[in-house]
């Protein structure tokens, strides 16, 4: 094997100019990407950049890799031919809540249906940023927009929701301010072999500011994250003395020295857990009734649609009597004229 040359982040950034406006959480997502793949132990012709239409979308041009700067919605069928085509590659899909849960959620469904070995980065930070913000498929109902002057009606989308509905195996979620935890969550989603989709709660300051306020904000963040690691006890909360328990079919928050509650009875996370009820419960956490669920939720093995179809493609080529096209045109009954 090829040595692979020691990498920086400076190595993954590209000559442009990044077109962000000032104060956007892309740029944290740029450079929790850039610090992650030089960890990951492969050349920097190994990688690719997907992308649809949309601020996210971007994405290709300030990284120093392969791009493509493809279609509004279509980036997964992009992404499932390139990978197809050249299954060595490291395939990462850069999208939006609108680019991939609108006009795209029939491929982004399909995607995780098919668990082609791909990463999807879905930017969520509920509003159309590119177009001057319109309310999105994640947005909350009651918003106000200029496409919803008077309060969208619209029930947002659960990103990890469509993401177990379409049998999918991987999900993880992030937020923009903690660019440490991102980057190592990249490099899980990639070290996994399947469809990993990680949804990254991003800020648009400019359409839609604070909107991950309540999860992010330095006086609560603590109280309404709950980093979750598989094998470990779901413990949050400034004094690390707050968890969660099952209390029938439901989840409840308790805390750790009351009522006779001690580490032992808190829920430990399992993230390969086949069934995904208790990732469905998790998913759907939000604030301030719950903290919101970070991290690995779902990590499940399974069979890559990639490698399904070369050993689909080995199977016919070992049973077939033509080796090409010319033994398959000259073959049965065939003239020459002279």
């Amino acid at each position: 094997m090829a040595e692979v040359a020691e990498y920086t982040y400076k190595d993954f950034a590209s000559d442009q100019e990044v077109r962000w406006c000032p104060g956007c959480g892309d740029y944290a997502i740029l450079r929790a990407i850039q610090k992650a793949l030089p960890e990951l132990g492969r050349k920097k012709e190994d990688f690719l950049f997907i992308s649809g239409i949309g601020c996210s979308s971007r994405f290709p041009y300030y990284m120093n890799t392969y791009g493509m700067h493809s279609l509004h919605g279509r980036a997964p069928a992009f992404a499932t031919g390139m990978k197809i085509a050249n299954p060595e590659l490291s395939v990462w899909q850069i999208t939006g809540d609108g680019d991939a849960l609108a006009i795209g959620g029939n491929h982004f469904i399909h995607a995780l249906r098919r668990n082609i070995d791909i990463n999807i980065l879905l930017f969520n930070n509920e509003i159309y940023g590119l177009t001057k913000g319109q309310f999105s498929p994640t947005s909350e109902q009651g918003i106000k927009t200029k496409s919803s002057p008077q309060g969208s009606l619209d029930t947002p989308f659960i990103p990890g929701e469509l993401v177990l509905g379409a049998r999918g195996r991987f999900f993880a979620r992030v937020v923009d301010t903690d660019p440490k935890h991102m980057t190592q969550i990249f490099i899980e989603s990639e070290q996994f072999r399947g469809t990993s989709m990680i949804e990254i709660l991003q800020n648009c300051v400019i359409f839609n500011d604070k909107t991950h306020a309540a999860i992010t904000a330095r006086d609560t963040r603590d109280e309404f994250q709950l980093h979750l690691e598989h094998g470990k006890p779901m413990i949050f909360g400034k004094e690390k003395n707050k968890g969660l328990v099952l209390n029938g079919f439901k989840l409840e928050v308790v805390t750790i020295g009351e009522n006779g509650i001690t580490e032992e009875d808190i829920l430990v996370h399992d993230a390969h857990e086949e069934d995904t009820t208790l990732h469905s419960m998790l998913i759907r956490m939000k604030a301030p009734e719950f903290p919101v669920a970070l991290g690995v939720i779902r990590a499940v093995k399974g069979e890559t649609y990639n490698n399904l179809v070369e050993e689909q493609v080995e199977q016919v080529r070992a049973a077939s009597k033509f080796n090409n096209v010319d033994d398959l045109l000259f073959s049965g009954e065939t003239w020459e004229i002279s």
